[in-house]
């Protein structure tokens, strides 16, 4: 029989990767940005329309770009925090799901235990049990 377990996704902090991690922000920061923009253009664009209330209508487009300026904040603490960290430390950067065998027998705690992959620089280095 096979179930799913979760298991976490380390990666070891390299120039390289640091770069990469700085640039994925970066460009999740600018599309952000650019959703604002939008959503102001959007909203300018609907004003002019017959049927729709304003204050409305100004409400709900101010939440959403309230919502994005929020998640452009994470974004920066999080900019800011990988500048902090050093080379060679690890983070999580995510968690995906295996199939695992169980058979009669099998020692439950075992199977159970948490399970980390250790990449470096896109290379599984380590394999933790």
């Amino acid at each position: 029989m096979n179930i799913i377990k979760k298991i976490v996704i380390k990666q070891v902090i390299t120039e390289t990767s640091k770069q990469k991690l700085y640039g994925k922000f970066h460009k999740h920061k600018m599309r952000l940005e650019q959703e604002c923009q939008q959503l102001l253009f959007e909203q300018r664009k609907l004003q002019n329309k017959k049927g729709i209330s304003k204050q409305e209508l100004q409400e709900r487009f101010q939440q959403e770009i309230k919502n994005r300026k929020e998640k452009m904040k994470l974004v920066e603490f999080k900019m800011n925090q990988l500048e902090m960290l050093e080379i060679g430390s690890e983070i999580v950067e995510r968690e995906v799901e295996a199939l695992v065998e169980v058979n009669v027998g099998t020692h439950w705690n075992e199977i159970m235990e948490q399970t980390a992959i250790v990449i470096k620089d896109d290379v599984v280095v380590r394999i933790d049990n």
